[in-house]
């Protein structure tokens, strides 16, 4: 017993000096202190290959966003619900545009769709709800976001990736430095790819050499199309559909909500998945009371809030929504706007 207190107290004292040491460096901040991890930034990108022309022009205009460092450690928790989250996220003006700009790009998506085997309504949601279809992308300088969050400190390692595959973008020439603007985390473009995103996704969709999230439609509609095909997307299938469970119903057969991570919850999903006709004989049904479909696959059962929130059966389909972002909430609303672009059918 005395031993299991002596841990406690060490644990509290060293977590209290993790605290204290965080406040110091965070107190540290400063443009002069910016400036000096900048020289180590660019000896770093020096020593990685790029050459020296290529790191003057990325860093000549590099500033210190202190608003970047507020915003990543101020993110507002989550205090939502999906009732409340989805009519904010999907209101009815969103819905008619998302309807109107499918039509009008309706050559386009066809075209990108069949070639990725990517149901065009599935762009234009995450278009939409990443973007607003392109109207926020962001006005920071990513070079400036990026090295401004690798000199804050907490995620040094992942925002150092994403600064050198950033100088990697640059190098091919996708886009030039004082046109590379994106949110103040370095999500770039109208689909608000990470660096590393766009190097293992970005297409260029109309040949014209360069892969241009920002400005060309072709590219940024193939380059969303060809992520969710990269992670097993499948045309034949939907994302999901709300359905109702009986009153008996055995909880621990869904996914728990909060698995910690992707391998986790991907781990969770392989070990709860059953096939339709099964999720059938438990007792689930369609949202409104009906059968489930007759068709043979598999589908794992996910709760975005708790066991009295609303209930989804999760096609594998969701599994790709989920590694573009890693939220319930978020893969919901894709669904639920994919959803009123198709019904009713546009014509």
């Amino acid at each position: 017993m005395r031993l299991s207190l002596i841990k406690v107290v060490l644990t509290s004292v060293l977590a209290l000096g993790a605290v204290k040491h965080s406040v110091a460096n965070q107190a540290e901040l400063s443009e002069a202190g910016f400036a000096e991890y900048v020289v180590k930034l660019k000896a770093d990108a020096l020593a990685q290959g790029f050459n020296q022309q290529l790191i003057d022009n990325s860093f000549a205009n590099v500033t210190f966003h202190k608003r970047a460092v507020k915003a990543d450690r101020s993110q507002p928790e989550n205090v939502e619900t999906l009732d409340t989250y989805l009519p904010k996220r999907v209101p009815k003006w969103k819905v008619d545009k998302a309807r109107a700009l499918y039509k009008e790009h309706q050559v386009l998506l066809k075209e990108i769709g069949d070639k990725y085997q990517v149901q065009p309504r599935f762009i234009v949601a995450l278009w939409g709800l990443e973007t607003n279809f392109g109207s926020f992308t962001g006005g920071y300088n990513v070079i400036s976001a990026l090295s401004t969050l690798a000199y804050e400190g907490r995620r040094e390692t992942f925002f150092k990736k994403q600064l050198m595959a950033a100088l990697t973008i640059l190098d091919e020439g996708h886009i030039r430095v004082e046109n590379m603007k994106g949110s103040w985390a370095g999500a770039m473009g109208q689909n608000q790819f990470m660096p590393t995103s766009f190097l293992s996704y970005a297409v260029d969709g109309d040949g014209d050499g360069k892969k241009d999230i920002w400005q060309n439609q072709a590219d940024i509609f193939s380059s969303m199309a060809n992520y969710l095909k990269k992670e097993g997307w499948s045309d034949e299938l939907t994302w999901g559909r709300q359905v109702k469970l009986p009153k008996d119903f055995d909880y621990s057969l869904a996914i728990p909500k909060n698995t910690g991570s992707r391998k986790n919850w991907l781990k969770a999903w392989s070990e709860t998945e059953k096939t339709l006709a099964q999720w059938q004989n438990l007792g689930v049904r369609r949202a409104d009371g009906t059968n489930l479909p007759v068709v043979d696959i598999k589908a794992a059962l996910v709760f975005p809030d708790d066991e009295n929130g609303r209930v989804y059966l999760a096609y594998d389909n969701y599994k790709s929504l989920m590694h573009w972002n890693l939220s319930y909430y978020f893969v919901s609303s894709v669904g639920h706007l994919s959803d009123r672009i198709k019904f009713p059918p546009i014509k």
